[in-house]
């Protein structure tokens, strides 16, 4: 059986989580990271000398960063939803690529003054920052969606699972959004599998 390491306020954790259920893979998930400590242990560092969280055991084998563990289990699991054709593959790796390096850091500071700072301690200006950065990243994947259905073209990819947690995660934020109908289509269909459960319909910590 799997084994993951990480806590669900994660939003890397929640991934692999996702992605785990969409596959229909047993696994053990431990909390660990923040309160629950854990991962810097002498142990766990020998796994991942990050310190961070997701780390996956698949028997001998460990492997961290989020994207990567997704990109793995799909391959795994020889799953359809890991496209064969290279040119289709590289689009799906380019949107999972384009969520850790560019959606990812425009959302963070929102989220982490608005659910994880104290109101009192709260920067107004680093929450507009991320609003004014993070809003046109939005746009930019609901132009995309009413295009085609998948992030990656007709079907459900590797590339829609860290854009379905990003999705999560800023919309979990009391902040007021625009209408972004194809993009809220796309989420819809999410929302309505039951591997989401227990991932997309977690409040934010």
């Amino acid at each position: 059986m799997l084994r993951i390491w990480g806590r669900l306020s994660s939003i890397n954790v929640r991934k692999v989580v996702l992605c785990a259920q969409v596959l229909g893979v047993p696994f053990e998930r431990i909390d660990a990271g923040l309160s629950y400590g854990v991962v810097n242990t002498p142990d766990y560092r020998a796994k991942n000398p990050n310190g961070l969280v997701p780390l996956l055991e698949d028997g001998d084998f460990t492997l961290w960063e989020s994207n990567a563990i997704v990109r793995y289990l799909f391959a795994r699991e020889a799953s359809p939803l890991y496209p064969q054709d290279l040119q289709r593959r590289a689009d799906a790796e380019r949107w999972m690529d384009w969520q850790q390096t560019t959606l990812n850091p425009a959302g963070s500071p929102g989220f982490k003054q608005l659910i994880r700072t104290p109101e009192a301690q709260r920067d107004p200006a680093v929450i507009a920052a991320s609003v004014a950065a993070t809003e046109p990243l939005f746009a930019q994947l609901d132009e995309h969606l009413a295009r085609q259905p998948f992030m990656a073209g007709d079907a459900l990819t590797m590339a829609d699972i860290p854009i379905a947690c990003e999705v999560h995660r800023w919309w979990g934020l009391p902040l007021p959004r625009p209408a972004w109908p194809h993009l809220e289509r796309w989420y819809a269909q999410w929302l309505a599998l039951p591997a989401s459960r227990g991932v997309l319909d977690l409040p934010l910590s």
